[in-house]
C-alpha cells in the first residue's frame, strides 16, 4: 500500500515539529508514502521550517502559492487542496490512499497508530474515514448527515443540527462507524480512486445538493439564511461529489485517532 499525506499550511511554524513526527508515523504503515504540503503566504517562519525539514526527508513535496491570496479563508484553503489533488492525479494516482490533515494544533496530539492500522486492514466499510477528537467534535461546519446536510452556519438556529449530530457521535458504540455525507474534523483518509476526480469549493452553493435533501433540511431546521453566502466549508462540495458521482462511503469513527498526553 502507498499513501499521500497532505496538508495546507499557513502560519503553523510552532506546530510543525509534532505534525511532521505524526506524518512520519503514519507513513510507516505504508510500503511507500509522500508528504504533499501546499504553502500559503505566512507571517512566521513556516516556509523556512518546511524547507529545512525537506533537507532531512526527501519524501516532502512543497507547492508554494505565488498568487495574491484570495479574499476568503475557505476559498484559499479550497485552492490549496485542489492543487494537492492535482499533484496526486498527475504523479501519484497509483497510490491507493491519500490523507488530508490539518497542520495546526488539532494534529499535534499523540497518534494512535494501531487504530489507524486496524481500519486499513478492515477497509471494506469506508471510502473516507475521519475520527472523533479529544478536544470534542469541533468541526461541525464540515459535517453533513441527514437531515442536516446544508452548512449549519446557514440556518437561523444552527445549534439545532449541531447538537443532534454531536449527540449521534457520542451515543454510537466505538466499534461502529457512522455514515454521513461529509465529515473531516482535522484528519481524514481517502481511497484515492473514489475522490481523485472531485473538487473542493469554499463558496456557498446549493446546486450540488439534491433538492429533496435541501427540503428535508428545511423541514428539520427552518429556512436557510442566505445572507451569509460568501463561504462554506470546502470539504462539503468535495464529499458530496464523491457520494453522488462515485458512490463513496463517508464514515466517522466515534474513536479518537489523536490522544492527549498525560
Amino acid at each position: 500500500m502507498k499513501c499521500c499525506i497532505c496538508g495546507t499550511i499557513k502560519n503553523v511554524e510552532i506546530y510543525l515539529n509534532k505534525v511532521f513526527q505524526n506524518m512520519e508515523l503514519i507513513g510507516s504503515l505504508f510500503e511507500n508514502y509522500v508528504i504533499i504540503l501546499y504553502y500559503d503566504h505566512s507571517s512566521d517562519n513556516t516556509l523556512q521550517k518546511i524547507k529545512s525539514y525537506q533537507n532531512n526527508n526527501d519524501k516532502l513535496q512543497i507547492i508554494i502559492n505565488n498568487d495574491i491570496p484570495l479574499k476568503y479563508r475557505t476559498h484559499r484553503i479550497a485552492k490549496g487542496r485542489n492543487e494537492i489533488i492535482r499533484m496526486i492525479k498527475d504523479k501519484y494516482s497509483d497510490y491507493e490512499y491519500f490523507i488530508m490533515m490539518d497542520c495546526d494544533d488539532k494534529c499535534v496530539y499523540d497518534i494512535r497508530l494501531p487504530l489507524l492500522k486496524n481500519y486499513l486492514i478492515d477497509n471494506d466499510n469506508w471510502d473516507s474515514l475521519s475520527f472523533n477528537h479529544p478536544a470534542g467534535y469541533y468541526d461541525t461546519w464540515a459535517l453533513s448527515k441527514r437531515p442536516f446536510v446544508v452548512s449549519c452556519h446557514h440556518f437561523k438556529s444552527p445549534d439545532l443540527g449541531v447538537k443532534n449530530l454531536i449527540k449521534i457521535i457520542k451515543k454510537t458504540s466505538k466499534d461502529k462507524l457512522i455514515q454521513c455525507l461529509s465529515a473531516f474534523n482535522g484528519f481524514a483518509i481517502y481511497k484515492t480512486q473514489k475522490f481523485i476526480n472531485c473538487i473542493y469549493d469554499g463558496t456557498f452553493r446549493l446546486d450540488y445538493i439534491p433538492k429533496n435533501l435541501i427540503l428535508e433540511n428545511i423541514r428539520a431546521a427552518g429556512n436557510i439564511n442566505t445572507s451569509q453566502n460568501k463561504e462554506d466549508c470546502e470539504h462539503r462540495h468535495f464529499h458530496f461529489q464523491a457520494v453522488f458521482q462515485n458512490n463513496a462511503k463517508i464514515m466517522i469513527s466515534p474513536e479518537c485517532l489523536f490522544v492527549k498526553r498525560f
